[in-house]
């Protein structure tokens, strides 16, 4: 696992170090496919865990509050210089604690409150810092937002364009948190020198992928540029901020002691160490690489008849539109969470859609596997249990009508119970229960309404085994197996469930029909 060893840790707290532990452990058995997650270095993780978070440091190199930095001012040196090394700029600063204070810094230090700002709205894929109600900085600014447009899912620069014209913000963001498409950097700079406007690149989702060059560079474009540095850069939580010489002066003010304290020397040094990654030759394959396998996933969604928000990426990002499927981003989420992919929902208000946010990031950074490669993963990444996960993927597909999806997984499973010998037990266990339904059903019984809650709970399991369809019949229509999460789910298999909108506990007497849709599922399950 990607975990340093703590042994000093596990004698003092017990107790956290397993939860460390456990995490380190999903964050190894789980596909990740969070787009602003990643994997960093084992020594990103030893700075930022190291005896430079016992220091204070108030200031910048040279220019301290504090004694005692003749080590501390040469790591924010050198970070400094590796940063404007690596982008081309003239000016960074590497003290910002996180993107949300690196962007609130941006405001203090061109801004007054009152001030017109303009940003992609949060719904439309921007950032709560863009001028969003929510935020401080929709609180304190007269903010005015754009958006994309509804028929391709892309920003119309002529919107942006005419409304950067009548409104003259003093501060326009580019970027955002859930932007699939390549950022047109010269046509935004274009836009804030006819409104007089300061334009900021929030680069904070593409910074890896613009060090690495797999996406154009707002340098040359935009005076001022921001970004997180853990997302596709895959170094410490921590943000910096870049800039021409011009605004060098004015925004390290903002940040201190504008607006920070002393800055964390121990991120510090893992962003010197991140930046130094980032330099090497192999970072430009990786970066690539990320764009090749989210091009590769858009492109295996829309043959599956998914709809992509933009009809595609252009970078780590990809945006499953669900609308037409009838399937809620959040149900969807959890339950491909249980199946050990990892993702996050969000609402595309422009569209009223709901969309599933997925990124290839963490996945292309696990020793850039390919898709050949990944799909034993799917099988091994998770002990027994993850058998039970799959089953809601599975259930996922079948309730998209994906059937050739569920198949797939469903031969999976079968091969892992076949070359999984400690589960035999389990397979004869389920010959006895599909012999009990049978009994049950021959006698007129209700069914799975006399199954313990034991073996009620352990049904979806057996059911995976493309032996048992009768097993599989009753997963999909007994009324004993509805959740609440699951509802629609059922509904779109076209289950009966009862008129007071409850769901059915063992006992009703109250079993589903067979819809065409779950008939279907039993007929390639039995072959």
């Amino acid at each position: 696992m990607h975990q340093p060893p703590i042994p000093h840790l596990a004698r003092t707290d017990p107790g956290i170090a397993d939860l460390i532990e456990d995490e380190a452990r999903r964050e190894f058995e789980k596909l990740r496919l969070i787009p602003s997650e990643n994997y960093a270095s084992e020594a990103v993780l030893e700075a930022s865990g190291s005896v430079l978070t016992n220091k204070y440091s108030e200031g910048y190199p040279g220019r301290r509050y504090y004694e005692g930095q003749q080590y501390i001012d040469v790591i924010e040196t050198l970070a400094v210089q590796r940063a404007e090394a690596l982008f081309g700029v003239e000016h960074a600063n590497v003290q910002p604690y996180s993107g949300s204070p690196a962007n609130l810094a941006v405001y203090l230090a061109f801004a007054q409150p009152g001030d017109t700002i303009m940003g992609m709205s949060l719904p439309m894929g921007g950032h709560l810092t863009h001028g969003w109600p929510v935020s401080v900085s929709g609180k304190w600014f007269r903010s005015v937002q754009y958006g994309v447009r509804r028929d391709t899912g892309r920003l119309d620069l002529d919107e942006v364009r005419d409304l950067a014209r009548r409104e003259h913000p003093r501060i326009i963001f580019c970027g955002g948190t859930a932007i699939p498409r390549t950022i047109d950097f010269p046509a935004f700079a274009q836009i804030a020198a006819e409104a007089g406007s300061i334009l900021v690149a929030d680069v904070a989702h593409i910074a890896g992928l613009i060090a690495g060059g797999a996406h154009p560079s707002p340098v040359g474009y935009a005076p001022v540029i921001t970004t997180t540095t853990h997302k596709t850069l895959r170094g410490p939580r921590g943000a910096m901020i870049m800039s021409t010489g011009e605004h060098a002066s004015a925004l390290d003010k903002a940040v201190f002691p504008g607006l920070q304290g002393g800055p964390h020397d121990h991120t510090t040094a893992a962003i010197a160490i991140a930046l130094h990654e980032a330099s090497q030759p192999a970072f430009r394959g990786y970066a690539h690489q990320i764009v090749a396998n989210a091009k590769a996933l858009a492109a295996a969604l829309t043959g599956r008849g998914y709809d992509l928000v933009s009809g595609g990426t252009d970078n780590h990002l990809i945006l499953v539109d669900l609308t037409r499927q009838g399937i809620g981003g959040k149900p969807a989420a959890r339950a491909l969470d249980r199946a050990g992919i990892e993702k996050y929902a969000l609402l595309c208000a422009a569209q009223a859609r709901l969309a599933l946010h997925r990124g290839d990031i963490t996945a292309t950074r696990r020793e850039l596997l390919s898709a050949q490669e990944l799909r034993p993963l799917l099988t091994y990444a998770a002990p027994h249990p993850a058998v039970q996960f799959r089953i809601e993927l599975i259930r996922v597909h079948v309730a998209l009508s994906d059937l050739a999806g569920a198949r797939t997984l469903m031969r999976e499973v079968d091969e892992l119970l076949k070359r999984r010998p400690e589960m035999g037990v389990l397979v004869g266990q389920a010959d006895e229960l599909r012999a009990r339904l049978s009994r049950e059903r021959g006698s007129g019984d209700a069914g799975a309404s006399t199954l313990t809650a034991a073996e009620l709970r352990l049904l979806p399991v057996f059911a995976t085994h493309m032996s048992f369809p009768e097993i599989a019949a009753e997963l999909f229509v007994s009324s004993h197996t509805v959740k609440p999460q699951g509802m629609s789910i059922y509904r779109k298999l076209g289950v009966r469930l009862p008129s007071s909108g409850g769901h059915p506990g063992p006992g009703t007497g109250a079993p589903g029909r067979v819809s065409p849709v779950a008939s279907d599922a039993c007929a390639w399950l039995s072959r």
